[in-house]
């Protein structure tokens, strides 16, 4: 099923107002499969992203506050929906241990957390031309909860 549809069951079931818009669609960068399970079983309520290779993006936008997602497997096929609560642009040397053990991967510990996405963030800016530093990159925090298959 499309993720497009997969939000319309949403919204139907949710009896959310018809016009309610869904921001995007994306898999989890590293493990798409592993990520979107960890959603579902809601130990991962928070993610990050590369604020600095948002430039220029078209397709998808920075994250707000109330916006709605859809979280796709590694095959695009809708997993769920989720309502973003929270967004801030911080430095990545700044990600606390709160943020790192709600994103719910590994021990979930800060230091876990600086290694996969130091790693990850590496290979995502090198792939753009560009050159991720800890220090000075900047990353899009966001927290997140299901709407929808409600549990």
């Amino acid at each position: 099923m499309q993720a497009t549809l997969f939000f319309e069951q949403a919204k139907k079931e949710l009896h959310l107002p018809q016009d309610t818009k869904l921001t995007s669609a994306y898999q989890f960068g590293g493990d798409p499969d592993k990520l979107a399970k960890l959603v579902l079983h809601r130990i991962k309520t928070a993610t990050s992203s590369a604020f600095d290779l948002y430039e220029g993006e078209e397709t998808d936008p920075i994250p707000k506050a109330g916006g709605y997602d859809v979280i796709l497997d590694s095959q695009n096929n809708p997993i769920c929906v989720t309502i973003t609560d929270y967004v801030k642009v911080i430095p990545f040397k700044n990600v606390d241990s709160y943020h790192a053990y709600r994103e719910g991967e590994g021990d979930k510990s800060l230091n876990y957390w600086n290694k996969i996405h130091r790693d990850f963030f590496e290979k995502e800016f090198q792939e753009e031309g560009k050159i991720f530093n800890p220090l000075t990159s900047n990353v899009v925090i966001e927290e997140f909860h299901i709407i929808y298959p409600k549990k």
